[in-house]
């Protein structure tokens, strides 16, 4: 005859008591106030300096105004400013010379960056110093670039002349003061100036690289023009992508640099459409036609933007 024990119950576990919950305490409301006042700042500097602008440059562009009537004198003309603009050959002139200005400028800017951000991504001795003087520029004010350059590009006294005239030419460049090399003279500026920030951009995108995938091609026997071509590229396209946005939209609105330097000249060689857009507003008082103008270039830039970010899906690295 077999006994069994008798079967012992697990201790039942411990719960900590309910305590009521004192009357007329309700639980805590989240508080949209807050948010909003720490945002309100920003969203009034976005409200005052680019909606408010952007609303009067459209709603002006319909109009016909010199801005000494006041504004009593604003007179409603529809369309016709969009009809002068397209007519209107010192608007065509002055595309074609942001074009040039812009479509060249930009593409050899992201070149010296690249390849700048390449050689600085090595481990080289004083490479961080290296990195901030190349960057400096970027930083640097426009009246310090444009004083600067104009001093090393004078016809007769400037530094780079001399040195040209030291291997015996005779033709050296007019630079700003001659209209064939005003707008080349300008270009050089632009990129000595943005190339520090391209290179910046790139360093962080070549930081950012799988490493796995350079290690699998050395292992591949890879060259580095394969590597560049299968790793590096698609790796950098993001940054690319975003640069071309981003030096466009800068360089082809440039005004600081050309006002300071070339006021435009010689004759009409460096006016772009921003500083055309100046003579036509502070100087022609036209301010109608001007936000045409304006209006016309915005979407122009918007459009070509689009079609350049369209273009770049699914050829990146990560996609």
């Amino acid at each position: 005859m077999t006994t069994h024990a008798p079967a012992t119950r697990a201790p039942a576990p411990r719960t900590e008591p309910v305590r009521p919950r004192a009357a007329g305490r309700a639980p805590a409301e989240p508080r949209p106030l807050v948010g909003w006042l720490f945002i309100a700042p920003n969203l009034l500097g976005v409200l005052l300096f680019t909606f408010i602008p952007l609303a009067s440059v459209v709603a002006l562009s319909f109009t016909e105004w010199n801005l000494v009537s006041g504004f009593e004198g604003i007179e409603f003309v529809g369309l016709d400013n969009f009809w002068f603009v397209l007519q209107d050959p010192t608007f065509w002139r002055s595309l074609l010379i942001t074009i040039a200005y812009a479509g060249v400028a930009v593409p050899l800017t992201l070149v010296v960056g690249l390849a700048l951000s390449m050689a600085l991504n090595r481990d080289l001795p004083g490479r961080g110093l290296l990195r901030a003087c190349f960057f400096i520029p970027y930083i640097v004010n426009i009246v310090a670039i444009g004083m600067t350059w104009m001093m090393l590009l004078d016809p007769s006294a400037g530094l780079l002349n001399q040195f040209l005239g030291s291997f015996g030419l005779e033709a050296l460049p007019g630079w700003f003061a001659s209209s064939r090399w005003a707008l080349p003279a300008l270009i050089l500026v632009t990129i000595w100036a943005q190339a520090g920030y391209a290179c910046l951009i790139y360093l962080s995108a070549l930081q950012d690289a799988p490493e796995q995938l350079y290690e699998a091609a050395r292992i591949d026997g890879a060259g580095r023009w394969t590597t560049f071509r299968t790793i590096t590229w698609p790796a950098l396209l993001p940054s690319t992508i975003f640069l071309l946005i981003t030096l466009f939209v800068g360089i082809s609105q440039s005004f600081g640099m050309i006002a300071l330097i070339t006021n435009g000249g010689p004759g009409a060689s460096t006016t772009t459409l921003s500083f055309y857009m100046y003579q036509t507003s502070f100087q022609f008082y036209r301010f109608g036609y001007a936000s045409a103008v304006g209006l016309v270039t915005f979407l122009g830039i918007f459009v070509l933007m689009l079609a350049m970010w369209r273009a770049q899906r699914g050829r990146a690295l990560h996609d």
